[in-house]
C-alpha cells in the first residue's frame, strides 16, 4: 500500500482528498503548515507528496525541498488556485513531478497519483537492481566453470566498455536477461535506468505506447500525455526481450530510433531526442525470420553488431553441479529447510538428463525436489517424472566438448527406457518385455545387469 502525505490548510480540501485517495487504496497522511509537513516527511516512510503552493507559513516550496532533501526519488505533485505560467515553471524547476490548479479533475488527479507512483517504481526497482548487480559482481551470478561459459563471460566483459547494440541469441530458459543485466551493471551506464519489455507479450498499441509514449487523445484512453520506456530510461539500458516477435509495423520505428537515436509519442508531431543502449534477445534464427519476411533486414543488422550466442545446458554439463548447488541452498532458504545434498543417483540423474528447458528447467526441478524431499538428501524418487522417466529424446544425444563415454551413455538410455516400460506395464516384467519387443529372458537379464528391483 502507498503512503501519501497531503498538505493543505484548507481543511475540506484536505478532507476531499484524503477521502478519495483511501478509497483508490492508498494510506494517507495529513498536514495543515509548512511545519507540520516537513515534520511528517522526516518522521513517515512516503512514496508521494500532494502539496498546495500557498500552504502556511512558508509555502508549498519549503514542501517541496524538504522532500527533495529527505528522498530525491520520491514525486511531489503542487497543486495551485493561483494558476499562472510563472508558477507553474518555478514548481518543475525545483524539482515537481507534476503541477495541478484548482479547481481540478478529480479523475485526472487520479490517474496523476497513479502515474507518479509506477514511475516512481521503476526508479526504485533499478536503484535496487543496480545494488543487486554490483553486490553480485554481475558475471558471478552465470555460475559454471564449464569453457563454453567463459566464452559467453569473457565477451560480457569486453563489449560492456562500450555503446555498442548486442544482440543475445539462445535457447529459451539460458539466462539470456542475465546477460543482458550483466553487460549493463559493467557499463559506464550502470548508475541509470535498466528497463526492459517482452516484445511478445502484448498487443501492438499497447507495445507501441509502452515503448515509445503517447500524447493526450492519440486513440481511445489515451487520457493524459504518458512517457515511453524508452524515454524513462534515458542515459541506460534498454533491452528488448523476444525482439524477434515485435510487429513488422514497429520494427520501422525501432530501426530508426536506433539509427537516429531519436522518437515520436504516438499522436505527437515532435521529435524526442534518445540516449540509450539497445540489448535484443531472441531465441528465434532471425536470419530465417527475415528470409521468410516476418522481420526487416535492415533491423537485424542494426541489433546484430555484437552478438553472444548462449549454450544451451546440454552443452555445459559440468555446469550442473554448481548449479544445482547453488538452487539447492536457494530453496533450502525459502522453504525453511535444511536438505544436506543430493544422493549419487539424483545428481546423476541431473547430469544425464537433457535439460530441454535449460537452466530454467533446472531451477524449477531442484524447488520441486526440495519441496518433497522428506530425507536429509534429495533422493531420484523425489525429481520430476521427465527425469525418472525420460523419453529417448530427454537424454542427451550430443557429444559434449569434453568427450562422453558411449557405451556407458547408450546403457543408460537402455535403462531408463526398461523403467519406462515397466512403469507402462504397472511392474509386469512379461508385459514390459513385449513393450520393448524383447523376450522375457532378456528382459530378465537386462534388470540384472542393470540393478532394477
Amino acid at each position: 500500500m502507498s503512503t501519501i502525505l497531503v498538505a493543505d490548510d484548507e481543511k475540506s480540501m484536505v478532507e476531499m482528498l484524503e477521502i478519495m485517495l483511501q478509497r483508490e487504496g492508498y494510506e494517507v497522511i495529513t498536514a495543515h503548515s509548512t511545519d507540520e509537513a516537513i515534520e511528517k516527511i522526516g518522521k513517515h516512510e512516503l512514496d508521494l507528496v500532494i502539496s498546495d503552493m500557498k500552504i502556511p507559513k512558508e509555502g508549498g516550496g519549503a514542501v517541496l525541498r524538504a522532500s527533495l532533501q529527505r528522498e530525491r526519488t520520491r514525486p511531489v505533485i503542487m497543486i495551485t488556485a493561483y494558476a499562472s505560467a510563472e508558477s507553474a515553471v518555478e514548481a518543475m524547476k525545483m524539482g515537481a513531478y507534476d503541477y495541478i490548479t484548482k479547481p481540478f479533475d478529480v479523475e485526472k488527479l487520479k490517474l496523476t497519483v497513479k502515474n507518479a507512483l509506477e514511475k516512481r517504481g521503476l526508479v526504485l526497482e533499478n536503484l535496487n537492481l543496480k545494488k543487486e548487480l554490483r553486490e553480485k559482481s554481475g558475471i558471478k551470478e552465470m555460475l559454471g566453470n564449464s569453457a563454453a561459459l567463459a566464452v559467453v563471460k569473457d565477451l560480457i566483459s569486453r563489449v560492456a566498455e562500450t555503446n555498442s547494440t548486442v544482440l543475445i541469441t539462445g535457447e529459451s530458459g539460458t539466462g539470456k536477461e542475465l546477460v543482458a543485466k550483466a553487460i549493463h551493471a559493467f557499463s559506464q551506464r550502470s548508475g541509470k535506468p535498466f528497463l526492459s519489455i517482452n516484445c511478445g507479450a502484448m498487443p501492438e498499441q499497447l507495445l507501441e505506447s509502452e515503448m515509445f509514449g503517447h500524447k493526450k487523445g492519440a486513440f481511445t484512453g489515451a487520457a493524459n500525455d504518458k512517457m515511453g520506456l524508452l524515454e524513462v530510461a534515458s542515459e541506460g539500458t534498454f533491452f528488448l526481450d523476444e525482439v524477434g516477435e515485435m510487429p513488422l509495423s514497429l520494427q520501422v520505428k525501432l530501426v530508426r530510433a536506433i539509427q537516429e537515436r531519436e522518437i515520436r509519442r504516438v499522436g505527437d508531431v515532435k521529435d524526442i531526442k534518445l540516449d540509450v543502449r539497445f540489448i535484443a534477445a531472441t531465441n528465434k534464427n532471425l536470419t530465417e525470420t527475415v528470409k521468410n519476411g516476418s522481420f526487416r533486414e535492415d533491423l537485424f543488422y542494426r541489433l546484430n553488431v555484437v552478438q553472444i550466442e548462449l549454450p544451451p545446458l546440454r552443452e555445459r554439463k559440468e555446469d550442473i553441479p554448481i548449479l544445482a548447488r547453488t538452487f539447492l541452498e536457494k530453496f533450502n532458504a525459502q522453504n525453511s529447510r535444511n536438505i544436506q545434498s543430493f544422493s549419487k543417483e539424483a545428481m546423476k540423474m541431473l547430469e544425464d538428463y537433457h535439460w530441454p528447458g535449460n537452466v530454467r528447467e533446472l531451477e524449477n526441478a531442484i524447488e520441486r525436489a526440495v519441496v518433497l524431499e522428506a530425507g536429509q538428501w534429495i533422493s531420484p524418487e523425489s525429481m520430476p517424472e521427465s527425469l525418472r522417466f525420460p523419453s529417448a529424446e530427454a537424454l542427451a544425444v550430443s557429444v559434449p566438448t569434453g568427450g562422453i563415454d558411449m557405451e556407458l551413455h547408450i546403457g543408460e538410455i537402455e535403462k531408463q527406457m526398461i523403467l519406462s516400460a515397466l512403469k507402462m506395464a504397472g511392474g509386469s516384467k512379461k508385459e514390459a518385455a513385449r513393450l520393448l519387443n524383447m523376450n522375457l529372458r532378456s528382459l530378465r537379464y537386462k534388470l540384472s545387469k542393470y540393478d532394477i528391483k
